[in-house]
């Protein structure tokens, strides 16, 4: 375990010794990298880019490994007013379909059009 622990320190020191930023001897790696760069794996599962928003409407790009184009993530009904939660719990509600009855009203008059019949 002490000779590659040697081997990654001792070249940096030596670098720090020649003048060079100890910052720019070595890559940094950290929780950022990932998010700017490609995954670094030689095999990795296939993920599809999908864009997540938030209930504030701000957006990221993720990786995804279900093909979505968009997720949205829920708004917490706690934080909203009893007004607008009263509305967002009533579009949820199925509609009542309208019922349309035609009424036809049978008031033909067949009396009326004998003058226009003709008789042969």
């Amino acid at each position: 375990m002490a000779a590659p622990l040697k081997r990654l320190v001792l070249p940096c020191l030596t670098n720090i010794h020649r003048g060079f930023n100890f910052h720019q001897s070595f890559r940094n790696l950290n929780c950022h990298s990932a998010s700017i760069t490609r995954p670094h794996r030689l095999i990795y599962a296939r993920n599809y880019p999908t864009v997540v928003v938030f209930p504030d409407g701000s957006s990221i790009n993720i990786r995804y490994h279900e093909p979505r184009k968009i997720i949205t993530l829920p708004i917490d009904l706690e934080d909203l007013t009893e007004e607008e939660r009263r509305l967002r719990l009533e579009k949820r509600k199925p509609k009542k379909k309208v019922k349309i009855e035609e009424d036809i009203s049978d008031d033909f008059d067949v009396n009326r059009y004998v003058k226009f019949i003709k008789k042969k």
